[in-house]
């Protein structure tokens, strides 16, 4: 796996991708994650907590976004 295009945070787009999810219900499950974690609005969700949360493991959530 290429180590350049790695980064640590998810976005609503790579939910989209992983889950088959439309926007608007990608951003509002990233919303739910947020508040699971008790992160404030500034404040981003890595791929390891989005995995955690969803179940999904990293590297599947890697192969998605990459």
């Amino acid at each position: 796996m290429k180590t350049d295009n790695l980064r640590a945070c998810i976005y609503p787009k790579d939910i989209q991708l992983v889950m088959g999810k439309d926007y608007k219900p990608a951003r509002l499950y990233l919303k739910k994650v947020k508040e699971h974690y008790k992160k404030e609005a500034h404040q981003v969700v890595t791929i390891a907590e989005f995995s955690a949360y969803s179940g999904i493991p990293v590297e599947t959530v890697r192969r998605f976004i990459i």
